[in-house]
């Protein structure tokens, strides 16, 4: 039988971050081959990080990189807050952000993802990332929110002479956090479930027949596109207008062409 020596297992944790016991073990299964250990290791770090998977990712970051023309966000979940802080872990959403940047995607860095989740004994998954690129009079604005770096936003806009009306809109992505752009891309059957919660409600029965439509139009309004749809929420700073985004988006002289918000946790 191979003596597995300490110098041995040294090396094998110093190539795969592995802990001691696991790669004296993987030593000793694989009679000592240093390569046959170092595929033991990443196929159990692959199995571990699969059983990992269904585990909640309340934690983690968002990056944001914007540089002249081109822009990308990317969003990176973990389970725990220390994690979300091992340079390790922030070195790989870096990565990933850098890696969507330049065009790529963040799937071709999957065995790196497997390998850290394997690492550092968590579920690390890509929650969410995009790139943009403006064009011709087209501006690129982002928000993060700091210091947590846990919810953020890109947007894409034309018009308007004050950058700062795309980057609040930016901020206000981050605090309403809408699901549909316009009322047009919400799917019928979801409106049509929404209007039958909202007639079988109490509220709207305990008023006479010939007005319950017209309730249930306007909470449909109010409550549902209102809260779901970007162009029509509120937006989120009162002092500055208590229109629609929509709206105020429009009296800025301001057209939205893309956006995305991605938050962790």
């Amino acid at each position: 039988m191979t003596e597995i020596t300490a110098a041995m297992v040294k090396e094998l944790r110093d190539a795969t971050s592995a802990g001691m016991m696991e790669c004296k073990r993987a030593l000793q299964e694989t009679a000592g081959d240093f390569d046959d250990a170092v595929k033991l290791l990443r196929e159990k770090g692959m199995a571990s990080a699969a059983k990992r998977a269904d585990r909640e990712t309340s934690e983690g970051k968002v990056g944001v990189m914007v540089r002249d023309n081109v822009g990308a966000i990317a969003a990176i979940g973990c389970e725990t807050e220390p994690v979300s802080n091992n340079d390790d872990f922030l070195a790989y959403a870096e990565k990933v952000l850098r890696t969507v940047f330049d065009g790529g995607d963040a799937s071709s860095l999957e065995d790196e993802r497997v390998e850290l989740a394997a690492r550092l004994g968590e579920n690390i998954q890509v929650a969410g990332a995009k790139r943009m690129e403006a064009e011709g009079d087209e501006v690129l604005s982002s928000y993060v929110h700091a210091p947590a770096n846990k919810v953020g936003a890109l947007v894409r806009t034309k018009g308007g002479g004050d950058a700062a009306v795309a980057r609040s809109l930016a901020l206000h992505l981050t605090f309403a956090r809408p699901t549909y752009a316009a009322r047009d891309e919400v799917p019928q059957e979801l409106v049509d479930a929404e209007r039958e919660i909202l007639a079988n409600s109490d509220e709207v029965k305990s008023k006479p027949e010939n007005v319950r439509d017209k309730i249930v139009e306007g909470q449909l309004s109010k409550k549902f596109y209102g809260e779901s749809v970007l162009t029509e929420q509120t937006w989120y700073r009162a002092d500055e207008s208590t229109a629609t985004v929509g709206k105020y988006l429009a009296e800025q002289g301001v057209e939205l062409v893309d956006y995305a918000w991605y938050a962790v946790g």
